[in-house]
């Protein structure tokens, strides 16, 4: 094939903060092998050759827009990615979050597929118009079933096969390489050696719900070991409070408040259970960083963490701390052999439905991919 008949994918990206960079990795790698080129473009964000060499992509390009320059109509970025959209020969737009999508659409002729990792992205009136206005050339994709249906509630006349769902995913093998042994875990994080560890990973946020989390311990204690703690990996604007909560509930010295760890996904073997209390979670890819530590998982029963865990873990209903402690105590009854268990569960659900290679051929087959993109 000729440089001239190459064919392109043109990613376009927000930005590549928290697990937005391996958002890139992972729809860049749906590519390898199949003859086309992908150019990732990032609309925020400084130019930085860590991140271009993350992106598995064969060229990255970095606006370097910030974010008040990216409000109102956008019009530096769109005329940008006008220019960059006539000089490759690209098929079709993958865009991540609304503002690229916005983008794209009104910078390109290109047919534009959209990945949504959040709900309520179509509940505004002026962009449930926007994708009307957009349809023949739009089709959407949501990171989990929850998020998929969020998006035909709000847009009820699409078609259904216009938004579908692609999971997100991990390359497997390559995490499980980085994450460290237990023991090295604890050490790097400060932990004792023979605490029994509840590990939670997320911002001190509402919508973390990190409360019920530790009411739920508070009611569990009785029924743990007696070196039971409670680990909380993240910062935010809930930390004081939630501390203060600890104190109140008395496991003030039961709760590690550890702020952000960079890399975290490589300690979670420190963790016993890991513990997800979050309201309505898009996805949570946390849970699956858990699972390639073989880590036994408890997780509310609402959004994207129940298709992630249903199975393989334990749900309890959200803001439920009774139940929430139910599981806790239910995952500390558990000797090694059915811990070895729990983790071949995870792996097979890790393969078949979390890893690139799954992930991979469930997109060449949707709808709105064959539509586009014939292969070869």
């Amino acid at each position: 094939m000729t440089r001239s008949a190459e064919r392109h994918v043109l990613q376009f990206c927000h930005g590549y903060d928290g697990p937005f960079l391996d958002c890139a990795r992972q729809y860049a790698s749906l590519f390898a092998g199949t003859g086309y080129r992908v150019t990732t473009v990032f609309l925020t964000g400084a130019a930085d050759s860590e991140v271009a060499a993350a992106c598995a992509s064969d060229e990255v390009l970095f606006m370097e827009y910030s974010s008040k320059a990216i409000r109102g109509l956008k019009l530096g970025a769109i005329g940008d990615l006008r220019k960059i959209a006539a000089s490759r020969n690209f098929s079709f737009c993958i865009a991540h979050r609304f503002k690229p999508i916005y983008i794209a659409l009104l910078g390109t002729s290109l047919p534009v597929i959209g990945v949504h990792h959040a709900f309520g992205d179509y509940k505004r009136g002026s962009r449930k118009l926007f994708a009307h206005i957009f349809r023949k050339r739009l089709s959407l994709l949501g990171v989990s079933d929850a998020v998929r249906d969020d998006m035909r509630r709000c847009l009820p006349k699409w078609p259904a096969t216009r938004i579908q769902t692609l999971y997100n995913r991990i390359d497997v093998g390559a995490l499980q390489t980085r994450q460290v042994s237990a023991r090295e875990a604890r050490e790097t994080l400060g932990l004792a050696a023979d605490a029994w560890i509840v590990g939670n990973v997320g911002r001190l946020h509402p919508d973390k719900d990190q409360a019920t989390l530790l009411h739920g311990f508070a009611a569990a204690l009785p029924g743990l070991p007696a070196n039971s703690q409670l680990v909380i990996l993240g910062k935010g604007r809930l930390e004081d409070s939630l501390k203060a909560l600890a104190r109140e509930l008395g496991i003030g010295d039961r709760v590690l408040f550890l702020g952000q760890v960079p890399e975290a996904r490589n300690y979670f073997r420190a963790f016993d259970v890991f513990a997800l209390s979050s309201d309505h979670e898009p996805f949570g890819m946390v849970l699956l960083e858990a699972m390639a530590a073989g880590v036994p998982l408890l997780a509310t029963a609402c959004g994207g963490a129940k298709e992630v865990v249903e199975g393989v873990g334990i749900l309890f209903p959200l803001a439920d701390a009774e139940h929430l402690a139910q599981g806790l105590q239910h995952l500390a009854g558990m000797d090694e052999q059915q811990r070895r268990q729990c983790a071949e569960l995870m792996f097979d659900r890790l393969r078949e439905r979390f890893s690139d290679r799954a992930v991979r051929d469930t997109f060449w087959r949707l709808p709105q991919v064959t539509d586009l993109a014939p292969r070869g």
